[in-house]
């Protein structure tokens, strides 16, 4: 790799540390291609992304970076997923490494929050972008619908009302 390919792929990692919602860090070591192939393709339908990089590049791309403190994780054979969403990426690593015990979680950054193990579980147990919306749509839905049960439900008060009066009357 030449330096020109260097600086561009700093510049790339670069981008990814400042534009991500999420970074998770983790070893990889024993784990075969067609199972990174597994998590590239789980990562990508949660909307995220992982690469694998030079640690040395990685943290060249990390000075500056609100997410520089992650540094410290980048030992030996480390693989780093991000995402968008701030929950994506350390799901699917988190459930992942489940799975597969040669995927170890190191840490990560949520912005400009440095994750621990622990930390990165954490995030991994919150809801998603989509279902914190899927939420949000029911609260804002579920008024309406007890609305049109209360209209419609004194009608049917008046019914059994009605039929109540009827039945002591034909007593």
């Amino acid at each position: 790799m030449d330096r020109a390919q260097k600086e561009k792929l700093v510049e790339e990692l670069g981008q990814i540390f400042e534009s991500s919602g999420v970074v998770v860090v983790s070893h990889y070591e024993g784990i075969t291609v067609a199972e990174m192939q597994d998590l590239r393709a789980r990562m990508r339908e949660a909307g995220g992304s992982v690469r694998v990089a030079k640690n040395r590049l990685a943290k060249i791309a990390l000075e500056g970076q609100p997410c520089a403190s992650i540094a410290d994780y980048l030992k030996g054979m480390t693989v780093l997923a991000y995402s968008e969403d701030p929950v994506a990426a350390a799901k699917v690593v988190q459930d992942y490494s489940k799975e597969n015990e040669k995927l170890v979680i190191l840490g990560g950054a949520m912005g400009e929050n440095a994750l621990d193990v622990a930390g990165v579980k954490a995030v991994a147990a919150m809801p998603s972008r989509e279902e914190l919306i899927a939420s949000i749509v029911g609260c804002i839905g579920a008024p309406a619908s007890n609305i049109a049960g209360a209209i419609g439900a004194p009608a049917s008060n008046i019914a059994s009302i009605i039929s109540t009066v009827e039945d002591k009357a034909a007593a």
